[in-house]
């Protein structure tokens, strides 16, 4: 049994060909270059690529397994090198027992898994070259797919004002639109943590994970779960979901929940934020405001979450929030000491200090430890660092 890091919500940019597959991500989003970016730069081990079912993506990686570049893992999941990719796919789904849109990840065991649940994807969807694409079908049906093919399935970013359960998926319960028993886990999303989440007595039996939902590289383990497994294979991780096996999550590290996008609520023209049940801004009068995570869970709190034994959740700012830590400083830092987890983790503020100036080595270790002053986010506009 060992620990490892996990990131389980990388999205493509672009295929190999040049072809997008998260038009909002970078073109640099390469499946060869995420691949090289968690396992030599990043140090994470465990890698979920939630763009797997785009068929170009399926042809990479099957032309890196006869290769022999990718290693096709017996207990499920893709290897380069120390990191291995789980086979995800991000889905939208609106049916008519929606609210509004809800966003979901459904991995699967094995490359003809996810093969196969693309082929079946292609006749539900209008693109199925694209990421995080609305599924024609209702999400009790995806659900039961993806359980007959032994697959996971985790509603994404749960709390997010826009494309998420409780943003604006359900008015009040997420039974309004999927079976409790089909789901093996929720993603939390940058604006909340687990003291927060916990708060929602339906999420008691479920596990929490805290992942980068990254859209560049540098995004990548910008959240990031702490694992205890045997191997870092897709196996493992669902016994580590159910805590079976003395598999478990041990700790999620992720922002503080000020630096994520829609903590506050805010207006969505001027972006001031607001306080809690204002219908309208105090600064520039408009009407269309943004409901902040931490309004909506004040509307569906229904006990402390005090009690409930849960991993730790560890507010951790990412090396490229703190001030005076740019590209070069962090290219340096890698250089030094290996990953960003090992500079996150392990290396004490005196060898920090070696490679950049005391001040900066004072700044990553107060992040370390969440002892930086912040400044909320909200409105779709992140959080900073004042310190």
């Amino acid at each position: 049994m060992k620990k490892i890091y996990a990131d389980l919500h990388i999205h493509i940019g672009r295929t190999y060909t040049g072809r997008a597959v998260k038009i909002t991500g970078a073109k640099t989003l390469t499946l060869d270059r995420i691949l090289v970016e968690a396992s030599e730069y990043k140090g994470i081990e465990l890698l979920g690529i939630i763009d797997c079912h785009s068929p170009e993506v399926i042809i990479e990686l099957e032309e890196g397994i006869a290769s022999g570049r990718y290693q096709e893992l017996e207990g499920g999941g893709v290897r380069y090198r120390s990191t291995t990719l789980l086979l995800g796919s991000e889905l939208e789904i609106y049916d008519e027992a929606c609210s509004g849109p809800i966003h979901v990840l459904a991995f699967m065991p094995t490359l003809a898994d996810m093969k196969q649940f693309s082929a079946w994807l292609s006749a539900r969807m209008k693109n199925i070259h694209l990421s995080s694409q609305r599924i024609y079908e209702t999400g009790l049906n995806l659900q039961k797919k993806v359980k007959e093919m032994g697959g996971l399935f985790i509603p994404a970013h749960i709390f997010t004002p826009h494309k998420s359960l409780y943003g604006k998926g359900v008015k009040s319960t997420l039974t309004e639109v999927f079976d409790s028993s089909m789901i093996d886990a929720v993603e939390l999303g940058l604006s909340c943590d687990t003291p927060m989440a916990s708060r929602v007595s339906e999420l008691n039996k479920y596990s929490f994970l805290t992942n980068s939902d990254a859209h560049s590289l540098g995004k990548i383990g910008r959240e990031y779960n702490e694992l205890y497994v045997a191997s870092a294979d897709f196996s493992e991780f669902a016994l580590a979901l159910k805590g079976q096996d003395n598999r478990k999550i041990t700790a999620n590290y992720g922002l503080d929940p000020l630096l994520g996008k829609y903590y506050q609520t805010a207006c969505e023209v001027c972006g001031e934020r607001t306080e809690s049940g204002a219908t309208a801004c105090a600064e520039c009068g408009g009407a269309r405001l943004t409901k902040g995570v931490s309004e909506r869970l004040c509307e569906l709190s229904d006990q402390s979450g005090k009690g409930i034994s849960r991993p730790r959740y560890v507010h951790q700012i990412p090396l490229q929030f703190v001030p005076g830590v740019g590209p070069k400083t962090l290219d340096k830092l890698k250089t030094a000491f290996g990953t960003e987890m090992a500079v996150l983790h392990e290396t004490s503020e005196e060898d920090l200090a070696r490679v950049v100036p005391p001040k900066t080595a004072a700044l990553i270790v107060k992040a370390r430890s969440g002892k930086l002053e912040l400044k909320a986010g909200g409105g779709g506009t992140y959080g900073k660092v004042k310190s």
